[in-house]
This record gives structure tokens, sequence and C-alpha cells, in this order.
């Protein structure tokens, strides 16, 4: 999706749910009875909603908003046998060096302390062999489809997200009691082997591949936050490895891969800096890099990419837009971000305007208000048409 004529647009997947749809979320993943024709039934009505959305606010590649599932990336629990138990994953230095932050968090969650609220789901551990079942992916490609017939979708592109090897090791951790693996290194390899059914699955169906990574930047203030830089660059190392293995019978140009921080309105004190990352990111094979931009901890990194430049035939995917406030940003700024991304890869044609990172990444986690939402998509839009005049003329 080249921007051969204009300044392409999109967002990196997640999207406001129902209260309704969030209910029952919740209650199939508390092992309440709920009714799978129900449930489908909403989710589909929900990504017809989303998909009408999307095409009103003038984007050009367009998801299902991930609907059905619990989160972008321990949806993969439900699709994978092999988890039991609790992997204690731990929270974000900016919790613990900011204790009034966390106060604050906390008392908008409506919770005692904010660690309460980070535990609603108790995540299980790899327990045994993976092996995944694909009955779920189908559904919710059948639904996607479903819906775009019904909504007469006319759009570019459409994509998928699916979590990388790396990010599901990193929250469903290989429980050291059952030696199904015998170290990390065979667990996340394991896990590419069975998440390449699913990333094959999401090709073949006709979609764009949007690869979720953020183990590539969160996991060095989480699982590395004692160790040394170097130690966690080759957990990158390793983790690109195994994505690359996965891949292995996807053309390149049918994928992009997603990488973040994490997404809270936080300190973010600790994140690690992105020019240590890129010379391992560059060796993923994949067309294209999405990258949160548009944050204030790192819209000053774009200047790297004057020196350390993305392989040639990759695609850039700057976030334009931050989704963890409820500020809406002004088609200017928008149309001023682009450019400077434009300015800095010297090619027009290989910027695709997107944003830093899903609006609802977990059922039920929002910052920003669902209206809001929907309309600093559609700034995204205004300001890559603006951009666009001054580019193309």
């Amino acid at each position: 999706m080249r921007s051969n004529d204009r300044i392409k647009t999109t967002h990196v997947g997640s999207l406001p749910r129902s209260a309704k749809l969030l209910g029952m979320i919740n209650d199939l993943e508390a092992s309440k009875p709920v009714d799978r024709a129900v449930f489908r039934a909403q989710a589909r009505s929900e990504i017809e909603a989303a998909i009408e959305n999307q095409m009103n606010a003038g984007l050009d590649s367009i998801g299902d908003g991930e609907m059905p599932r619990l989160g972008f990336s321990i949806y993969a629990k439900d699709r994978l046998s092999g988890f039991g138990g609790f992997s204690d994953r731990g929270t974000v230095t900016d919790f613990v060096k900011f204790p009034k932050y966390a106060e604050l968090m906390a008392a908008r969650a409506g919770v005692d302390t904010i660690t309460e609220s980070a535990t609603t789901w108790k995540m299980p551990q790899c327990i045994d062999t993976v092996v995944y079942d694909d009955t779920q992916a189908r559904e919710e490609m059948d639904l996607f489809a479903d819906a775009l017939s019904t909504k007469n979708a006319q759009v570019e592109q459409t994509f998928v997200t699916a979590a990388t090897p790396g990010i599901v090791s990193t929250t469903l951790f290989r429980s050291p009691d059952h030696p199904a693996y015998s170290n990390d290194e065979e667990y996340v390899f394991a896990l590419a082997e069975e998440l390449r059914k699913e990333y094959e699955l999401i090709v073949s169906r006709g979609h764009m591949l949007q690869l979720d990574a953020p183990d590539l930047g969160l996991e060095r203030q989480i699982m590395y936050l004692d160790r040394s830089e170097n130690e966690f660059l080759e957990r990158v190392a390793l983790h690109i490895e195994a994505l690359n293995r996965a891949l292995v019978n996807i053309p390149p140009e049918k994928t992009r891969l997603h990488l973040c921080w994490g997404n809270w309105e936080g300190p973010h004190c600790d994140d690690i800096d992105l020019k240590p990352l890129l010379p391992h990111i560059y060796k993923a094979n994949v067309g294209g890099l999405s990258l949160a931009c548009a944050n204030p901890r790192h819209a000053h990194e774009i200047d790297l990419f004057r020196s350390l430049p993305p392989p040639q035939d990759w695609l850039l995917y700057p976030g334009c837009i931050d989704v963890t406030y409820n500020y809406l940003e002004h088609e200017g700024v928008v149309a001023k971000r682009i450019l400077e991304f434009v300015e800095v890869i010297g090619d027009r044609e290989r910027v695709v305007a997107s944003t830093d990172c899903g609006f609802s990444t977990f059922a039920g986690y929002v910052m920003v208000a669902e209206d809001v939402a929907w309309a600093k998509l559609k700034a995204l839009a205004d300001g890559a048409s603006l951009a666009s005049k001054q580019l193309w003329g």
C-alpha cells in the first residue's frame, strides 16, 4: 500500500467495544455461561459498526478492531493448548518511581491499588507442549468477512493483527516446574512454529498481517529491568529470529511489524531508546514498521532514521495520533508530523500515517472516549490529506 499519489492511512488494531460485548468477554473469561451464537452476533454487529466508522473517517487500510478478543496478545492463551496456573508478570516501574501517579491511576480505576486493576485477568503459564487450534481465528475472520460484505466496504486494504512469538513468551511465561521446554529459546521457537499457522491463515484470507511486538520495547522495563541492556538486546535478537521462522512462507510485503513501549498514559521513564533496537528490528523479514512516534517520550527519535535508515523495500507507519489522551490532534499537527517523517525518510511513497497503538488493547482498558477515538481517526485522515496537498500538489 505505497502512497504513490497521496499519503495513505491506517491504525494499529484495537478499537472501542460496547459495554454489552465487554460483559460477554468478561463472562467468558470467568467461565460463566455465554451463548456463543449471541456472542458472535454481537461481535459481528460491532465489527460492522467499526468498519463503517473507519470508512467514514477516511482510512485506507482497516481492521476488525479485535472485537472478539480479550486482548491483543493474551487472546493467544485461548487458541493455544498447554497453559495453566498463573504468570506473575509484574508491573512497570512508573508505578514504583511515581507513587502519587500510581494513586491517581488507582483512583481513576476505582480500585485501592493500581496492582489490583492490573490483575483483572490472571494469565496462565506454559506447563505443557503448545499446540495451536485455529477455530477461533477462523471464526473471527469469518465475522470480519461477513461484516465487510454486509457493509460493501470499499477500501484499499484490510488487516488483521496477531501476537508475535516474543510477546506471547513474555506474557505467558514458561513455567520452570513443568519442563515441556528446557529453556526460553525452545519455548519461543515452539510458539513460532504454532503461531505460523495463524499468520498463514490471515494472509490466505487476503489480509495484511500486522505482527504486534511490544516485547521488543516494553520488556526492557519489566522482565529485563535488573539486567543489562545487552542481555535485553540478545533477547530481542532471539525474538526476531523466532518471528522470521514463523514467517518463512509469507511474502514480506504481506506483513508489517508494530513496535511500542506499552500503551498507557504515564512517565515511561524507563523506556529503552529506539537507537539500539533498530539494527535488530531491521533483520525482521517483514514489509514495514509501525512505530509509536506521536507520544512525547519518543517523538524525537524520528531523527534516528537519518543515520539508521530502514531497508529500502520497507514501508514506514509512523504514529501521528496519540491514543492515551483525549486531546484531539489538529489536522495541521498531523500533517506536520507526516511531513517531518517524509523529509527524514526522503521518500513520500514509503510513508503511511497511523496511530501510536490501539485504542483498546485489552477489553475494557480504555483511555480515550469512544467518540473521541473516531474523531482522532478522522483527524488522521484529514491531516494526511493536508500533507498530500503539500507533497503532490
